[in-house]
């Protein structure tokens, strides 16, 4: 079944599913700058706007648009900067 998810005071919102081969959430995401931490290995597509992503360990900055996706290791961090309202997919594992 689906369950809702909410981070950062609502603007980021998200709905968990059990994909076909892993477990995934699709969601979207206001204007901002956010930190996200990870449990598991994560793939993030992003499916309408950009992302300006970076990775644990990296200080240069990555630009992610529309049907552009990225690998983020399990058990670290990513700074993500959203530059206009955005929707994402997140496949785990």
């Amino acid at each position: 079944m689906f369950k809702a998810n909410e981070y950062f005071d609502g603007k980021v919102k998200s709905i968990a599913f059990q994909g076909k081969d892993k477990p995934a959430t699709v969601g979207v995401m206001a204007a901002g700058e956010y930190i996200f931490n990870t449990a598991d290995k994560e793939k993030m597509t992003v499916i309408t706007g950009e992302l300006i992503i970076t990775l644990d360990g990296e200080t240069e900055k990555q630009v992610y648009s529309a049907g552009q996706s990225f690998d983020v290791a399990a058990n670290s961090a990513f700074n993500v900067t959203v530059p206009d309202d955005c929707a994402y997919l997140c496949e785990y594992g």
